[in-house]
């Protein structure tokens, strides 16, 4: 199948992205966005006693129910606990428990008396405030109950959830594995950024920029690797890079030139080509194969291309194989601040800054080539067939980055 459109080409992907399966139990301390495998379901209550929220005193409230600071109540203070302590004394009439934020509250006490409503007694206190029942007072089980499901299967673990995962004594937590995806460059041009740059020679942006978006969305690539421009070799490479990939990426060689070897490549592998070319400009070449089972997504050489097709089409993919809505391709609507002076004959992506609800356009040139002109900016705003330039005022829709 050739020439699809941007839907089509997503539906076609995504028909052939199987979302990962394997779990595996990981460190609480290293389940940032990760995805949970099971049910988190408490075993005990949290916190497990009665604590005072305070720093005061624990007594009984009907003790000091005509407190003031005329007539103050004086109370034996009997002990003292600090959070991490523990008491088994029963506090009887007339005594008190100085007592710490977070320290369990000992039998017998139904208050907590803030020490500023005190006169910070030791061995006698003056309190000269009321309390009523139950007042400054923290229930057993008050954050979560034993037995609860605080997480569901399918939750991403933010940093709230991490702070519950440890409150209910969690040392791992089991979740779906990330994607196994790989990154394979081509370009005879290309040289390692830190090398010496030859005449004729350009450096390898598009594996830095493959590597640093996957990384924000969640996935740090398992195998990065520059591939010369021969199909043989090319194929070579796809054969071992398919035994341990959930998805493989390439970037460059896929037009029509004398060294755009990935059709010829992906051919000598075996591998089934699902369709050439999208709508859009930029990343129309777009190639899409499937090899052994592995999903292969040819991008373009170009760089602002390949971070377009890495929204439109990779993006909705990690997010299927990781089962991560977070990472969900978001529009928004908005006004622009500045002019684009050319028609849409075919959908078009344009880089811009969205920034309460206008669309301001980057310095620079916006070819396919040119990635400077894309620093700052979080938006790309989707042109379709038709559209007339964008005056400023005009009102556009972009995709979030």
């Amino acid at each position: 199948m050739d020439t699809v459109s941007v839907e089509q080409a997503t539906e076609l992907i995504l028909e052939r992205i199987k979302a990962i399966d394997e779990t595996e139990e990981i460190e609480v301390e290293d389940a940032l966005g990760r995805i949970l495998a099971e049910d988190m379901r408490s075993e005990f209550d949290n916190p497990p006693f009665d604590r005072s929220p305070i720093d005061g005193y624990a007594c009984r409230s009907v003790d000091i129910a005509g407190a003031s600071e005329e007539r103050p109540v004086r109370l034996k203070v009997v002990e003292e606990v600090y959070a991490g302590a523990y008491t088994d004394r029963e506090v009887r009439k007339g005594e008190a428990v100085r007592i710490m934020t977070g320290a369990p509250v000992p039998a017998g006490c139904d208050c907590c008396v803030r020490q500023e409503d005190t006169d910070y007694g030791e061995e006698v206190v003056r309190i000269f405030r009321p309390e009523k029942e139950w007042g400054n007072y923290c229930f057993r089980g008050e954050d979560f109950k034993a037995g609860s499901v605080l997480m569901k299967k399918g939750s991403r673990i933010g940093f709230v959830e991490m702070g519950v995962l440890a409150g209910m004594g969690r040392g791992t937590v089991p979740v779906y594995r990330l994607p196994r995806v790989v990154i394979l460059t081509t370009g005879d041009e290309v040289v390692t950024p830190g090398d010496p740059l030859l005449p004729g020679k350009i450096y390898d942006s598009n594996r830095m920029l493959l590597t640093g978006r996957l990384t924000e969305l969640g996935v740090r690539p398992s195998l990065v690797r520059w591939v010369e421009d021969r199909p043989e070799a090319m194929a070579d490479t796809l054969r071992e890079a398919a035994q341990k990939a959930d998805l493989i990426l390439t970037t460059g060689a896929v037009s029509v030139g004398k060294k755009d070897i990935m059709h010829e490549a992906l051919k000598m592998a075996g591998a089934e080509r699902v369709f050439w070319k999208v709508k859009v400009k930029p990343g129309m070449p777009t190639l899409f194969s499937v090899y052994q089972g592995v999903p292969v997504l040819s991008l373009s050489g170009n760089p602002f291309g390949v971070a377009a097709i890495v929204e439109l089409l990779v993006r909705p993919a990690i997010q299927k194989m990781k089962r991560d809505d977070s990472v969900r391709l978001v529009r928004v609507k908005g006004i622009m601040a500045d002019t684009f002076p050319k028609p849409s004959k075919g959908r078009r992506l344009i880089r811009a800054y969205w920034e309460n609800g206008m669309f301001h356009l980057p310095k620079g040139l916006h070819s396919n080539g040119v990635l400077a002109s894309m620093i700052g900016c979080n938006c790309l705003i989707d042109m379709r067939p038709g559209d007339p330039e964008l005056k400023e005022g005009a009102p556009a829709e972009a995709i979030l980055l």
